[in-house]
């Protein structure tokens, strides 16, 4: 246990460990706006701080009751002077201040330059819910209206286009859907852009066999709950049924042919005898169902009777193939090709035993050269892992060492993760420019994937500086080790060209560093923004159940709470968008009322009040 003189000395030490750095990175803070120079200084102030562990010195402020200087982020010097002058005043009532370096930065400065910054990026905060909420636009946002009007009705403040996705024309309609629902809303929403950055993905595969499957949906008992639905026709069912049906090409004239309660008989692809009972007729086809399993092929065929009589037989016509994948498991090697040709499963003898291994095109040639033997390397958001075995040429042998149990499907256009590789590509692809010159008479907001380095996020102020837009914002993306392990440097260039924020892709980060890292990783990032009063927007699989099935887990409305320590929360897109829209500004508005960052805010709880809540039935609001 330190004297209140020890503590003195341990907090004056603490300070000039914060003023020093500030003197170290007096070069970077000058290349920042005079508007935005306090908020480079405090980081500067703050990486000081982090540099010795303080956790005993904490602990001691803690037991007198002082702050333990856990929320030193936006406001750093303000906050180490504080807790000096009260130790100083503890040992000497009468003392006076020994003249600080707080400036300007008081506590109040620091929440409100965070504020503001966020206002300038993400535009105003929507009523009582201080946190921006962003939305991955799907394809309908192009074509529906309405579906952009009920998004921002329903709490949306920035629209996220992913350049990855659709194209021009789609992202302009979107643009003009959301410019027009602002109008009719009265409510701001910002449009940002995400560039695509370098494609580490998989490429093409070999098409698997042409296969369609009826599948009933059965009970827990095996028991057919729902038939399988089929469509027979020349073309595609009509769009807007409630089930989803699978289609059976056959011609007009077997359709002509067909009334309704007639029967078509076949043996599918494995010799089964199978029947479809005709539900419903249309001109341009017949609604089918079918109580078995069958999985069909063309060149099946199909005999269609009435009352046991045949009436017409015909063959099923031409069936899309399956999507290429590749079966892989623990211990297996998948060769990775520079050359596009589609990749194929491993191919094998009459054993089983493998005669060739499986092999998949790679879309980012600088892999080829950039990887080491040894190297870790995932796909598909870490579903396999393994490593680098051998590099020879335009291929990589990987060897497997991780899957699910029973192994995993590889497919085309999957992720590629080689978190201690050091991706020579730039950050911004020929595809990239491409798209800016889309964003720069769009967008409010620029999305940069893959950035790595300062030098990344200077390319693209000049790019944008070329077409005219020095105003539009920059988002940087965290989604890589080595941007993770730049996040200083990084977020001194960004301040260098104000307003800018940080994305967290907790997806990719979580591949690259291990998930095992990722609460810990978020957490570093969030204090460093906070720092530099840098907003950070949460992305990454925030209420996907929700969003995707219409119903949350437990865990991920944890998560979605959580997420109120960000300035804004990113939603992907799917089938119940708009109430994960309105779900999650319902539970951020609540928990405004009871956490501020990593405040807890003592608002008056019901449950105090012991039996109270449970007498009266009302629960605590």
């Amino acid at each position: 246990m330190l004297s209140l003189e020890e503590l003195h000395r341990e907090l004056l030490a603490l300070r000039h460990r914060a003023v020093d750095a500030e003197r170290e990175f007096a070069p970077a803070i000058a290349a920042v706006p005079e508007a935005w120079r306090e908020s480079a200084r405090n980081l500067a102030h703050y990486l000081g701080v982090r540099r010795g562990d303080i956790r005993a010195l904490q602990i001691q402020l803690g037991t007198m009751g002082l702050s333990s200087l856990g929320r030193l982020e936006a406001h750093v010097l303000a906050g180490i002077e504080a807790v000096l002058l009260a130790v100083a005043r503890m040992a000497e009532p009468d003392r006076r201040p020994d003249g600080g370096h707080a400036g300007p930065l008081d506590f109040k400065w620091g929440d409100s330059a965070l504020a503001q910054h966020t206002s300038e990026l993400l535009g105003p905060p929507r009523g009582e819910r201080l946190v921006r909420i962003m939305v991955t636009m799907p394809t309908a946002a192009a074509e529906r209206h309405e579906l952009v009007r009920d998004l921002i009705s329903a709490g949306m403040n920035v629209m996220r286009i992913n350049s990855a996705h659709d194209d021009p024309a789609a992202w302009s309609a979107m643009v003009a859907n959301a410019r027009r629902a602002t109008e009719e809303t009265g409510h701001a929403c910002r449009v940002l852009v995400d560039l695509c950055g370098p494609k580490l993905r998989t490429g093409a595969i070999e098409p698997g066999p042409p296969v369609v499957r009826l599948r009933p949906r059965r009970d827990e008992c095996g028991r057919v709950i729902t038939a399988a639905l089929a469509w027979l026709g020349p073309a595609a069912p009509p769009i807007g049924g409630v089930r989803t049906a699978v289609h059976l090409p056959v011609d007009q004239e077997f359709v002509d042919a067909c009334a309704e309660d007639d029967e078509v008989r076949f043996r599918d692809l494995n010799g089964r005898k199978r029947r479809l009972k005709v539900t419903g007729m249309e001109p341009s086809g017949i609604w089918a169902e079918c109580v078995k399993g069958a999985y069909v092929g063309p060149g099946i065929e199909l005999r269609l009777e009435r009352r046991g009589r045949e009436i017409a037989r015909r063959a099923i016509g031409a069936v899309p193939p399956l999507p290429g994948a590749i079966a892989l498991e623990a211990g297996d090697r998948l060769v990775l090709t520079a050359d596009q040709a589609p990749g194929r499963p491993a191919r094998r003898d009459r054993s089983g035993a493998v005669n060739e291994a499986a092999r998949i095109p790679c879309t980012l040639a600088t892999v080829f050269t950039d990887a080491a033997v040894g190297d870790p390397i995932a796909f598909d958001d870490g579903k396999l892992a393994g490593r680098v075995e051998r590099i020879s040429g335009g291929e990589i042998t990987v060897l497997i060492e991780r899957t699910p149990p029973g192994g995993a499907k590889l497919r085309a256009d999957k992720g590629i993760n080689l978190p201690a590789t050091r991706i020579s590509a730039p950050a911004l692809s020929g595809e990239d420019l491409d798209n800016l010159d889309f964003i720069a008479e769009h967008a409010d907001i620029v999305g940069l994937s893959f950035v790595h380095e300062p030098a990344d996020i200077e390319r693209l102020q000049s790019e944008l500086h070329a077409r005219g837009r020095d105003d539009i914002a920059i988002v940087l993306k965290i989604e890589t080790r080595a941007a993770f392990e730049s996040l200083v440097p990084l977020l001194f260039a960004g301040l260098k060209s104000p307003p800018f924020g940080v994305m967290v892709a907790r997806g990719d980060l979580g591949v690259e560093l291990g998930f095992d890292r990722l609460a810990e990783v978020q957490e570093q990032i969030l204090w460093l923004c906070e720092a530099a009063h840098v907003p950070v927007i949460w992305a990454t699989q925030v209420l996907e159940n929700l969003v995707k099935t219409g119903m949350p887990s437990r865990a991920e409305v944890t998560d979605a709470a959580m997420s109120g320590r960000a300035e804004c929360v990113m939603l992907n897109k799917g089938p119940f968008v708009v109430e994960g829209v309105r779900f999650l500004d319902a539970v951020l508005a609540r928990m405004r009322e009871h956490h501020h960052k990593k405040t807890p805010m003592l608002r008056r709880l019901k449950v105090s009040e012991g039996r109270y809540g449970m007498a009266t039935g009302e629960a605590d609001a």
